[in-house]
């Protein structure tokens, strides 16, 4: 059966009571390009460039409130609709460029979490989205080399599963001394 192509998640869509606070965090902090702004009678609706096919917009609306911080991914009873966006950078040094950045603006932020194939760091933007910035580590391909760590899988997760990697690669890091946290997924991929 033919599938559609899938290429690329070309824009999430929040929502702020504050344009220019956002405005602020996306583009003075985070360094995003804002490329698309209009208005109309239901408010303003702006977007902020990661790339030409990847988009941030946020839509202006006054009675919106911010949300409370929730840690990312701890479990939630409720209705429920979204945990964290996560944005990828390019090498280690822009990991750290960041985290100072957001720790220089007296913005909360995570020591980075080592996952075993990114690292992290974790933080909301002025409207309580929860916020996780990683790079990719070398030596993972998730789509080429799929890991599947799960004694229990759904039945439909069942359903043409793919033999699990087990490849584990040794990381080196940038020399530079920061304080890094564990995470429990690390043991999948390292050696």
């Amino acid at each position: 059966m033919n599938q559609p192509k899938l290429t690329a998640i070309h824009h999430v869509a929040f929502a702020t009571a504050d344009m220019d606070e956002t405005i602020s965090y996306w583009r003075d902090i985070l360094g995003l390009k804002l490329v698309l702004g209009f208005q109309n009678e239901e408010g303003r609706q702006y977007a902020f460039a990661i790339s030409s096919q990847m988009l941030i917009y946020f839509f202006e609306w006054q009675d919106v409130t911010r949300v409370k911080n929730k840690r990312h991914g701890e479990p939630v009873s409720g209705p429920f609709i979204f945990d964290h966006l996560a944005i990828c950078l390019e090498s280690l040094s822009d990991l750290h460029m960041l985290q100072d950045r957001l720790v220089n603006e007296d913005l909360p932020v995570s020591d980075i979490i080592d996952h075993g194939y990114i690292n992290s760091i974790y933080t909301y933007d002025p409207n309580g989205i929860p916020l996780e910035f990683n790079i990719l580590l070398p030596g993972f391909d998730l789509v080429a080399d799929p890991v599947f760590v799960d004694n229990k899988p759904s039945r439909k997760a069942r359903e043409g599963l793919v033999t699990p990697s087990t490849k584990k690669v040794e990381i080196e890091n940038d020399g530079e001394i920061r304080p890094v946290v564990q995470a429990f997924d690390r043991k999948f991929f390292r050696k």
